[in-house]
């Protein structure tokens, strides 16, 4: 076996090998001296038919089948020959298999690109300072309570006020046109929670139950909803029903309900204060990894091998169509098209490509690698967080061919984290 390797880019190899005539000749008498064992040809006993006569009634399926097998045990030892990584299987250009001649492949790759790293390590970068104010610990209080809270009608008509909840029938209108999908029988909003539209839903105080009105609305072209976003929506809006939150008196007993280990409401205050720090530590961290990386990755110039950026490209484009789904909607009705949402998602696909190829670098150049305990460990925090049992997750991410992209992306927590160790943080007040 004879192997070349060219380079067409830097993402991509040609790789070209050569298996010689004396050896594709004895690979092709072995097999058609098998098939004459026990093949029947008119005028020959079982095997005794002549080479020749083998070959010309079973030569050209002897020869498909050698080719594959040719393929399959010389294409792994030329990646191993020639030191080639392919991210991707290649695409195959094969001669014919024939008698007396040598057989002749080339297998077109992809590759992962040299990366000329600049300094990575030392890097200075702001980290936001981390401050629980009591106001926060009590917000976040004041929704703890409204999640065990309970609707209640009013005792007596009034209109609508801000913090009251209000059950609505609309339908949605642009340009004189229902929009489809964009429509509820039975719609609760917190009136001035912005959950749903600050607009919308200041239009809705001082309506009472009964009353009809007409809500004109223009939607930010960032908006949650994307078959809302940047449009000027008309609703037609029926009140049903406006309901107050009751919500439970802060005791003792409350907080003991939710934590039989919490003793009582100050003990309960710093636990959630203790909560509440180690989502802004985490929000901060996270924030400031970002900028290591920006400033790691922003002045290198890095060639993406197209592979990767189209499966990156196909996995956004599902998340956003299995999101859609979930809320009994689909792009066609959010107004979205394939093509447009790989159009919009293309260049943070090819940031995360870049990213990714960054942070492998560096963890290669460094020596980190993902070991077994970061796998169980990373499974018993999956775990943790989604309260399923971690093996049970790990055998569904097994199944599902999903292992080995986890342990990329804990790869790369683990290079950022080990940035992170050896970048010089300058702390900053929060705004």
């Amino acid at each position: 076996m004879k192997t070349q390797i060219e380079e067409i880019s830097p993402v991509k190899r040609k790789l070209t090998v050569e298996v010689e005539a004396e050896e594709i000749d004895k690979r092709l008498n072995k097999a058609l001296k098998e098939i004459g064992r026990k093949a029947r040809i008119p005028g020959f006993r079982p095997g005794k038919a002549p080479i020749g006569i083998l070959e010309r009634y079973f030569g050209r399926q002897v020869k498909e089948e050698l080719t594959r097998e040719l393929i399959g045990e010389t294409l792994p030892k030329a990646f191993e020959e020639t030191g080639s990584k392919p991210i991707s299987f290649p695409e195959l250009e094969k001669g014919p298999v024939q008698r007396g001649k040598t057989f002749r492949y080339s297998a077109i790759m992809e590759v992962r690109p040299q990366i000329e790293l600049g300094t990575y390590l030392g890097i200075e970068i702001e980290r936001e300072e981390v401050v629980v104010t009591d106001q926060e610990v009590e917000e976040r209080i004041e929704q703890i309570l409204k999640a065990h809270g309970k609707l209640e009608a009013f005792s007596e008509g009034r209109p609508i006020k801000e913090g009251d909840y209000a059950i609505l029938e609309y339908r949605a209108f642009e340009d004189g046109k229902q929009l489809e999908g964009i429509h509820s029988n039975n719609f609760l909003v917190e009136v001035g929670s912005g959950n749903f539209h600050t607009e919308f839903e200041k239009a809705l105080v001082r309506l009472q139950i009964g009353d009809e009105k007409e809500i004109k609305v223009k939607f930010e072209p960032d908006y949650f909803h994307k078959a809302l976003a940047g449009k000027e929506v008309l609703f037609k809006v029926k009140v049903l029903d406006i309901k107050e939150m009751e919500l439970p008196e802060l005791t003792d007993d409350f907080v003991k309900g939710l934590d039989p280990e919490i003793k009582g409401v100050s003990e309960f205050r710093e636990k959630v204060k203790e909560i509440l720090q180690k989502e802004k530590e985490d929000k901060a961290q996270t924030e400031a990894k970002k900028r290591l990386l920006e400033k790691i990755t922003q002045d290198l110039e890095v060639e993406l091998p197209e592979t990767m950026v189209e499966s990156e490209l196909a996995k956004a484009v599902e998340s956003v169509e299995q999101n859609l789904l979930r809320t009994g909607s689909s792009l066609e009705k959010a107004g979205l098209s394939v093509e447009k949402l790989r159009e919009e998602m293309k260049p943070s696909a090819q940031q995360r490509v870049k990213n990714f190829l960054v942070l492998t670098e560096i963890a290669e150049r460094e020596g980190i690698t993902v070991t077994e305990e970061d796998v169980e460990n990373g499974f018993q925090g999956l775990a943790a967080s989604t309260g399923q049992d971690a093996q049970v997750l790990r055998r569904y991410y097994e199944a599902k061919q999903m292992l080995e992209p986890y342990k990329e992306r804990l790869l790369e927590e683990k290079t950022l984290n080990y940035l992170m160790e050896h970048a010089k943080i300058k702390l900053k007040k929060a705004s």
